[in-house]
């Protein structure tokens, strides 16, 4: 009779061997080009625009992340320093020449300049980010690089099964938390906030009168959902593999045209071939007829030894996965509508799950003083912080410090900062956001729950029909 032991140590041992089963090289030399090319645009659209100059030239604050307060730019010429490391370190990941020093310089230097300013976080710049970072651990650049042609003896026939794995679940944990930000009543039983983005673009060519049809954002609502949920699980799949990729175009295309989120939708459409096959980038020179090149991609899986790693490297690769996951959880330690206090709300992947809007306008006391006065943060920020910082707790937190912290430097003392901060969630009506009788001065910045942030608005959002009908009234 077989022991209850026996059985999930040979299930382990069955995944063990699995994980490390040698596998086709050409599809993670794909995905290393891919990503270099992806972080080579990244950086040059940065400077073409001209967005160094704006994003960190033009504030005189900048807002900073918990725990890493001593991080803040560099001037605007070293920032453009920084920018062209970036772009040369992101074209020798393409090539795969001096590819360990070029990712850990990349991770460095991209991170450093994501965690300057909060105001310019995005989920994709976060994905990026730890998606460099695992590459600094992924000799990608043992086949099909410079590197492996200048140095014969570090070249690899194959690279184990588990390196795909670990980069298919940084990407599906993506997915999967995005579906459950949208696991709200808002999103699935009221339709907001897509019902105010789609009714503001009513004018998008071919498509825009779709958006004045009154199920259409409830159609989308669940489409984006299901889509988001469901879609690893398609493209790992063979069967429904082509039909899985095809949604994944189809989606991020729409979300490209319909709303500014930058390299998003072509990171994540790039990303997701890693769901293909180990050899996707052979089978499709095949299919495309493309002989010759389908003959040079396999035969970068014929030179030298197939790759082997200790088991340890497993149980590391694993314990990051892990804690990937952890991290958007911690959202639901703070309790309450994580949307409108955001504690965890960075880093859990809540991609575009709300639409807030803020009014704010500080208070400030200080011995002495005859009255109150009132400050605006137009005085210290510009237009795009301010919006930024108007619905975001921690932010309208940090302004009230760097608010005492100036009047104290002028010489006035026992400075108080209270805040008259109102916020709109999903098309509610404004509402306090912040306890007003707080002194924002006295507030020590942490990972603790805010008492200082007020409850959320309770009840449903407005229907954008009830929104019209009061704007007809009131006319």
């Amino acid at each position: 009779m077989t022991s209850p032991v026996e059985v999930p140590s040979s299930s382990f041992a069955r995944a063990l061997a699995a994980a490390k089963a040698p596998q086709p090289v050409s599809g993670l030399v794909a995905f290393r080009v891919l990503f270099g090319l992806m972080a080579f645009w990244s950086a040059v659209r940065f400077e073409l625009n001209g967005w160094v100059d704006v994003f960190y030239g033009t504030p005189r604050f900048f807002f900073h992340y918990w725990g890493f307060e001593a991080i803040r730019p560099l001037s605007v010429h070293d920032m453009h320093v920084l920018f062209a490391v970036m772009i040369l370190s992101a074209i020798l990941i393409t090539l795969g020449l001096a590819y360990r020093l070029a990712t850990v310089v990349y991770f460095l230097v991209f991170t450093y300049v994501e965690l300057s300013d909060v105001t310019n976080y995005l989920n994709h710049y976060y994905l990026q980010s730890l998606l460099a970072f695992v590459l600094c651990f992924l000799p990608l650049h043992r086949a099909g690089s410079l590197d492996a042609r200048l140095f014969a003896s570090i070249r690899v026939s194959s690279f184990p099964a588990w390196m795909t794995w670990l980069l298919r679940s940084q990407i599906a944990i993506v997915y999967f938390f995005a579906a459950i930000a949208k696991a709200t009543p808002d999103w699935l039983l009221h339709g907001q906030p897509m019902q105010i983005w789609l009714h503001a673009r009513t004018d998008t060519p071919l498509v825009g009168w779709l958006f004045e049809i009154e199920g259409v954002p409830f159609l989308m609502g669940w489409a984006g959902f299901l889509y988001d949920l469901t879609i690893p699980a398609f493209l790992l799949h063979r069967r429904t593999r082509p039909f899985a990729y095809l949604a994944v175009i189809v989606f991020h295309s729409m979300t490209k045209l319909l709303f500014p989120i930058g390299m998003f939708p072509v990171i994540m459409t790039t990303s997701t071939l890693i769901f293909f096959g180990y050899d996707w980038p052979v089978t499709l020179a095949e299919t495309l007829g493309l002989a010759r090149l389908a003959r040079r991609l396999r035969g970068e899986g014929t030179a030298g030894p197939a790759l082997s790693w200790p088991t340890w490297a497993i149980a590391i690769g694993t314990s990051w996965i892990v804690l990937m996951t952890a991290m958007p959880l911690r959202t639901f330690a703070y309790g309450g509508n994580v949307l409108w206090h955001e504690q965890g709300m960075r880093w859990s992947w809540r991609v575009m799950a709300r639409e807030k809007n803020g009014s704010i306008t500080y208070r400030v006391r200080a011995d002495g003083w005859p009255r109150e006065r009132r400050v605006r943060p137009s005085q210290y920020l510009t237009s795009v912080q301010e919006r930024e910082m108007s619905a975001q707790p921690d932010l309208i937190l940090q302004l009230a410090h760097h608010i005492r912290d100036e009047w104290e430097r002028r010489g006035a003392t026992h400075v108080e900062v209270r805040v008259d901060a109102l916020c709109s969630l999903n098309g509610r009506r404004m509402t306090r956001l912040i306890d007003p009788d707080v002194d924002l001065a006295q507030i020590e910045e942490s990972m603790a729950p805010a008492g200082w942030i007020l409850p959320a608005p309770e009840g449903p959002p407005p229907s954008l029909q009830s929104a019209r009908r009061l704007l007809s009234i009131s006319e």
